[in-house]
C-alpha cells in the first residue's frame, strides 16, 4: 500500500514555504555600496472634489520613481515588491491608510527610506506634496512640495520629477 500524503496538510506546506521564501527574498534586498534602497508609495488623490475612477498616483510616482533612478545612487524598490508583500499579510488599503503598517511593510522588503505623499487640486492649482521617511525611527527627514496649474498635466508630472529632486537632493528643474 502506497503512502498518501493529506492535500490539505501538503497545500499548508507549501504556501507556507512560499510565504517564507518571499519574506526571505523581500529582506534581503542588497544595499550597494553607498546605495540606500527606497520604497515610493502610490501617490494620494487628496482632492475635495476627486472624480470617481480618475487618480494619477500611480503615475506621478512612477515619475518620482524614474527621477531617482537616473541619479544611479539610490535603489528603489519595485512596486510589485511592494503589492506581493501587502497580498502575503492580507493587508488591504484600509490597513495601508496607518503610516505605521506601511513603515512596517518597508522594514519587511528592506527599504531604509520611504515616500510618501499625495496631491490635490482646488480650483485652478494642483499641489503635489512628499515626504521622505526614515523606516526605522519614523522621522520625517526632508518633505517638498511643487504648484502648478490644474489644466496642465504635463506641469503635474514635472511637478513630481521636481519633487523628487528636492527630496534626494538633485537638481530641480524648477530652478
Amino acid at each position: 500500500m502506497r503512502n498518501q500524503i493529506d492535500p490539505i496538510r501538503n497545500s499548508g506546506i507549501v504556501l507556507f514555504c512560499m510565504f517564507m521564501g518571499l519574506l526571505h527574498g523581500c529582506s534581503t534586498i542588497p544595499e550597494h555600496e553607498g546605495l540606500r534602497t527606497v520604497a515610493v508609495w502610490d501617490m494620494e488623490n487628496l482632492s475635495p472634489e476627486a472624480v470617481p475612477g480618475v487618480n494619477l498616483g500611480q503615475a506621478l510616482s512612477g515619475e518620482i520613481i524614474q527621477t531617482i533612478k537616473q541619479w544611479g545612487t539610490i535603489q528603489v524598490v519595485e512596486r510589485e515588491k511592494l503589492v506581493a508583500v501587502m497580498e502575503e499579510l492580507r493587508m488591504g488599503s484600509s490597513e495601508l491608510a496607518d503610516e505605521s503598517a506601511r513603515l512596517r511593510v518597508g522594514r519587511m522588503i528592506g527599504a531604509r527610506e520611504m515616500v510618501f505623499g499625495g496631491y490635490i487640486v482646488v480650483g485652478d492649482t494642483m499641489r503635489v506634496d512628499m515626504r521622505r521617511v526614515d523606516v526605522e525611527t519614523g522621522r520625517v527627514v526632508k518633505t517638498a512640495k511643487s504648484t502648478v496649474s490644474s489644466v496642465d498635466l504635463a506641469g503635474w508630472f514635472k511637478a513630481a520629477r521636481d519633487v523628487a529632486a528636492v527630496l534626494y537632493g538633485g537638481r530641480s528643474s524648477m530652478e
